[in-house]
């Protein structure tokens, strides 16, 4: 099987997915204890302006009604109608997109850039004090709720030092990466852990290999051993951990964009689901695990052209 159709494969497992996924989100938001209209509407308004609103909204229909309502808007590539903003949800999620796309992929670069060199300098001296030092460190990151993690880079970073801004997205690209410098460095160190476990691991494995061995007698300096031969060799098992974790890290995302006021999709479906604005929440839902499939399936593309011994089938 080619890598083409390979990948047109695991575009089409994306289908069932995203079914199941609109499926339990839909009937799971609505479940939500109170009323969308009430909550718009606030205490004081009548029975009579909130059938009005029912009826706008078309939540007066049984719920199976507005499921398939959902997914024929779903299937003409509209999202629906948000409930609180007034405006198509596709939009709107799609306006928030682009700060929770920057904190994922600077999250995964800042991961990158702490955990090869630390991994390396772990797997150079198995057993040593530094290899300790790398394996135990890390884990205070891993075992840290992602809020309180962020709380101490606030208070250090931005209160004491004033090296970077505590709170939104900034302007710019180079306005970007300075306001999300905090938040994305929250997001590497709670998933610089697991990588740097995995490639330590794989490089140890790579160590004992005997072409290794046989470089080492033939004198390659320790350098380009480790940069040509055992980097090279080891990272490939760890694409596929960094992409696993990546998908969780979506999830974070929420947390970390509150923390940090950021406006992205994070923030946009913790707010919708305190206004009870079921197509957001369930627009948000679906982008959230169409992120995870697509990322998993980079990630499994990446292993296979990485290794050669991987075949596409």
């Amino acid at each position: 099987m080619g890598r083409m159709a390979f990948v047109g494969r695991r575009l089409l497992q994306l289908i069932p997915v995203a079914f199941g996924v609109t499926f339990i989100v839909f009937f799971m938001v609505h479940l939500i204890p109170g009323n969308p209209a009430l909550s718009i509407l606030g205490i004081h308004a009548t029975p009579k302006a909130i059938a009005i609103l029912h009826q706008e909204w078309g939540l007066n229909r049984p719920l199976w009604d507005q499921y398939w309502l959902f997914l024929d808007r779903l299937f003409h590539g509209n999202l629906g109608q948000s409930l609180y903003y007034g405006q198509s949800t596709t939009s709107l999620v799609f306006g928030h997109l682009a700060p929770t796309m920057w904190l994922i992929i600077y999250a995964a670069l800042l991961s990158v850039l702490i955990s090869v060199p630390l991994a390396m300098t772990a797997a150079s001296r198995q057993g040593g004090l530094r290899d300790h030092v790398v394996r135990a460190v890390p884990l205070l990151g891993l075992g840290m709720p992602s809020f309180w993690l962020a709380f101490l880079l606030i208070l250090l970073l931005g209160i004491d030092l004033h090296a970077f801004p505590v709170s939104g997205y900034g302007s710019g690209f180079f306005g970007h990466l300075r306001s999300m410098f905090l938040p994305s460095l929250t997001a590497a160190l709670a998933l610089s852990p697991v990588v740097i476990r995995s490639l330590r691991a794989s490089m140890l494995t790579v160590l004992g290999a005997d072409y290794i061995t046989t470089a080492r007698s033939k004198g390659v300096p320790s350098t380009r051993l480790f940069f040509r031969h055992v980097l090279r060799n080891a990272v490939i098992p760890a694409v596929t951990v960094l992409g696993i974790n990546i998908g969780f890290l979506i999830g974070n995302t929420v947390i970390i964009e509150n923390v940090f006021a950021i406006p992205g999709v994070g923030q946009l479906m913790i707010n919708s689901i305190f206004q009870r604005d079921f197509p957001v929440v369930q627009g948000v839902t679906l982008v959230f695990a169409v992120l995870v499939v697509l990322i998993n399936l980079l990630a499994d593309v990446a292993y296979a052209a990485l290794d050669p011994r991987v075949r596409f089938d």
